[in-house]
């Protein structure tokens, strides 16, 4: 009798579940598929019935919001601030977190704590006085150069961004990292390695899903981010990352009635971090699911 009633809650239990996980599926693949079909109509579509589809692929909307609109300058200055922001993350990252990690130092226990206290500052609360420090240093330099450099400068931006996702990717890394057997070091050691071989041949091929998926967190975290990008770039219209672009595009988009147009612009936005989703999904979960200890 209880071994029918566990079934049955398990049922139950499982079929509740299903329904939750179905729900929100179509939460997320619903609005997701609607701005894809609105993005291929015509102007004129979107005054009728919003849930119907199209009348044909109107392919046009892509190419306005690549040329008339610059999106597509706005996507290649994306691509060079999130790729440059990534490399700079991991090569300063990378090496931090093994040796906060895997070594004993003096120090070490105080720079993890600053690092995990830089967990709890949410970097929209300080974009205001990282401005101010960067016009200070740009009226200096305007001074005794006659030139600026830190606003306005995509590497500079690049620096930003790479600089304030420290804390979560050194922690993430980091975490990973202890739990890594020192076994297969101290057989790089016996082999002659010194400690950067080890790091690099041995420590990091076992990380790679940790990697990767720290590489996708921080991708979606600078392709999306607006508010620093729109305050260090204030006055430079051809250095524009492509959310601050594509607002311009929907606020142009709306008064002229071109919401074609903006969906395709939204598309150009959720298209690259859609195909990198799929491309490193099985990595990802690996990332977040499977220790350091493997047989």
């Amino acid at each position: 009798m209880t071994t029918k009633k566990t079934s049955s809650a398990d049922r139950l239990y499982k079929a509740f579940i299903y329904v939750v996980l179905t729900t929100l599926a179509i939460v997320i693949i619903v609005p997701v598929a609607w701005v894809f079909l609105a993005s291929i109509k015509q102007n004129s579509e979107f005054y009728g019935n919003p849930w119907a589809l199209p009348a044909g692929f109107y392919w046009q909307n892509f190419v306005e919001a690549w040329t008339a609109a610059s999106m597509g300058s706005y996507m290649l200055n994306s691509v060079m601030v999130t790729a440059l922001s990534l490399i700079l993350l991991l090569v300063i990252a990378l090496p931090a977190a093994y040796c906060l990690s895997r070594f004993r130092f003096r120090g070490g226990r105080f720079l993890n704590t600053a690092f995990m206290a830089g967990l709890f500052i949410n970097v929209n609360y300080i974009v205001v006085p990282i401005f101010l420090m960067m016009r200070d240093w740009d009226s200096w330099m305007n001074y005794f150069f006659g030139k600026t450099l830190f606003l306005n400068n995509l590497f500079v931006l690049a620096l930003v961004y790479a600089s304030t996702a420290l804390p979560f990717t050194i922690y993430l890394l980091s975490g990973y990292f202890a739990t890594l057997p020192h076994d297969f070091e101290e057989a790089a050691y016996i082999d002659g390695a010194n400690y950067g071989q080890a790091m690099v041949r041995v420590i990091f091929p076992m990380a790679q899903p940790s990697i990767i998926t720290i590489i996708l967190f921080n991708f979606l975290s600078f392709w999306n981010e607006y508010i620093i990008s729109m305050t260090l770039m204030s006055s430079s219209t051809g250095q524009k990352t492509l959310p601050v672009g594509l607002l311009n595009l929907m606020q142009a988009s709306q008064s002229k009635a071109e919401f074609g147009r903006m969906y395709a612009g939204l598309v150009l936005v959720m298209l690259p971090t859609l195909i990198l989703y799929m491309c490193v999904q099985k990595k990802l979960t690996q990332g977040m699911t499977v220790g350091g200890l493997k047989g």
